[in-house]
Parts: C-alpha cells; sequence; structure tokens
C-alpha cells in the first residue's frame, strides 16, 4: 500500500510512518517539516513539506502520489495549545482536515483514518466508555475533534469518503514530544530529582503506549470493511497519578516522586475533565486488535528507551 501520512513529524505521525516503512509499505510524509524520519528508508519514503491549510498544496501532492489511504495526524494538539490559541486550533484543525477530505474526493482516494480522541466525549458518563458514548466536548481541542469526526461523516454521505476515527487516549512513549506525567516523572527519576505534581492523585485516566496505538492504527488501515466509523484505541484501563508514581518507584527504587490529590491539571492550572477507561470491545471485535501494555509495561518499556 501507497499512505499519506499528515503530520508525518510529529510524535504520531512519525510512529505509523516508521511502522508502515518496516512493513514494506510505501509513505508519503506530508508535514510543515521533516526531521523525524531522517533514518528512514528513502526508497519508500517521499518527503512532501507543506501545511495543511494549504488546500492547492494537498490537492497537488494527493493528484501526484494517488495514495490507497490517508492516514491524518496533523493537528495543533492538547488542551493547553488550544486555550492559548483557539482562533488558530480551528483553522488547523478543522479547516485543515477539511482541506485533507477535500483534496481525497478531487483525488479519488476512499479511506482516511484520522486521530481523534478521547477528549471529543467531554465528561466520562460510566467508566469504562464505549464508543456509543455521548460526544460533548467542552474545551477547545475536543470541540474541534468532534467535529472533525462529523465533517467527515458529511463527507462520507456526500460523497462516499469513508473516515475511520481512532479516539485514543494520552498516548506516551519514546519520543513524546510533551512535558507531562508518565514523561516528567520517569526523566526526574532517572536524574534523580525530587518532583512533585501539584494535583492529579485521583484522577484515573486511561494511558495509551505507543506501540499500542501504532498497531491499532494499522489495523484500522488494513480492515477490509469498517461497519462503525469509530474505534477506542487505548489501554481499557485507568491509573491514577498516584499509582503511576507507584509503578516508577518500583522501577526506579529511590526516586522521589509526589503528587496532592485531587484532579489534574493541564500545565498545573486548566483541571482535566472527569475520565476513566475506554472500552476496547468494538476494536477487539471488530479489528481483532487488543493492546499488548498496561501501565507497568508500557513504562518498563518507556523508561529503557530513555536510558538508551
Amino acid at each position: 500500500m501507497k499512505i499519506l501520512v499528515t503530520g508525518a513529524d510529529g510524535f504520531l505521525g512519525a510512529a505509523v510512518t516508521r511502522a508502515l516503512l518496516a512493513r514494506g509499505d510505501a509513505a508519503v510524509a506530508f508535514d510543515t517539516r521533516i526531521s523525524a524520519l531522517h533514518d528512514a528508508p528513502a526508497a519508500q519514503l517521499t518527503q512532501v513539506v507543506g501545511d495543511i491549510t494549504d488546500m492547492a498544496a494537498l490537492a497537488r501532492v494527493m493528484l501526484e502520489h494517488r495514495p490507497d489511504a490517508v492516514f491524518h495526524a496533523a493537528a495543533i494538539v492538547g488542551v493547553l495549545s488550544s486555550l492559548a490559541s483557539p482562533v488558530h486550533i480551528v483553522r488547523v484543525n478543522v479547516e485543515g482536515s477539511l482541506n485533507v477530505f477535500e483534496a481525497m474526493r478531487l483525488a479519488g482516494v476512499r479511506r482516511c483514518v484520522h486521530v481523534s480522541s478521547e477528549e471529543a466525549y467531554g465528561v466520562f458518563h460510566a467508566d469504562p466508555i464505549p464508543e456509543a458514548h455521548p460526544l460533548d466536548p467542552v474545551l477547545p481541542y475536543g470541540i474541534c475533534k468532534a467535529t472533525v469526526e462529523q465533517l467527515g461523516r458529511t463527507y462520507r454521505d456526500l460523497h462516499g469518503l469513508e473516515v475511520i476515527n481512532l479516539r485514543t487516549s494520552w498516548v506516551y512513549g519514546s519520543d513524546l514530544p510533551r512535558a507531562r506525567v508518565p514523561r516528567i516523572l520517569l526523566e526526574a527519576a532517572l536524574a534523580g530529582q525530587a518532583l512533585h505534581v501539584p494535583s492529579g492523585a485521583d484522577a484515573a485516566i486511561d494511558h495509551t503506549f505507543i506501540d499500542d496505538f501504532v498497531s491499532g492504527a494499522l489495523a484500522a488501515l488494513d480492515h477490509r470493511t469498517h461497519r462503525f466509523d469509530a474505534y477506542n484505541i487505548a489501554s481499557g484501563q485507568a491509573t491514577t497519578v498516584a499509582q503511576m508514581i507507584a509503578i516508577v518507584k518500583e522501577l526506579v527504587p529511590g526516586a522521589r516522586l509526589s503528587v496532592g490529590p485531587g484532579p489534574y491539571r493541564h500545565g498545573d492550572t486548566v483541571e482535566s475533565v472527569r475520565k476513566g477507561a475506554l472500552d476496547l470491545s468494538r476494536a477487539r471485535k471488530e479489528l481483532g486488535w487488543t493492546p499488548k501494555y498496561d501501565m507497568r509495561a508500557g513504562l518498563e518499556r518507556y523508561l529503557r528507551a530513555l536510558k538508551r
């Protein structure tokens, strides 16, 4: 297969691109810069510097390369980023996604696997929650993700596109770019530094190891016929920051880590909505996919990568 990957220089996009190349597929990497894939096999990889807000650039690359499918990971990521510039995140995440869909329509490319988020659900009303849980996001990042999902359904109904949404949650692992848990915990532990997270001891969140996300993404790209347009791709377990710290202390004896009570706060300022675990039953049944890493196994793997 030949897959066009938007956001190919980002955390998720680069990981999926490497996995595609490793199994012998061709990839067209599209991003505002391409640096994370410097060691990728050139024969299978085409690198295109561009911006998804540039419709003409997207149309050119889509028409020139005629990919079999699109993996759409390009976005401004995170709650804090969305609050810092709501107008910009709407332009990139919503308008940019519309450009992706429109370029696909023009080039006759049918399938798009879109990276959505648990933020699209808003406040969790159960634990775990299935894909049928209402989409009621409360912050700009989640609102944009839910909006792109619905726009994808419009392009399905009007133009026959197949937009598959992967609702993933707090993906972590080697190359995680943002300074949040569990990265900050492991880095402090390895450096022998004391770290106190002001709050979050009681915040139960489903954290997804990067390898599990990648295998879920490939399963969605490969699946012959999708009966559903959304899948939860996560660990299926919710871990509090207090529990995470306890695991890190076992893995790094002597680690000086602590956390205050209450909900988790993004950047120690913006309170996260109530979350929990994601129900993975649909992905297991439909895609034959199941995660391999619980929190401990993921942290062990991440720790080995950081030590290297």
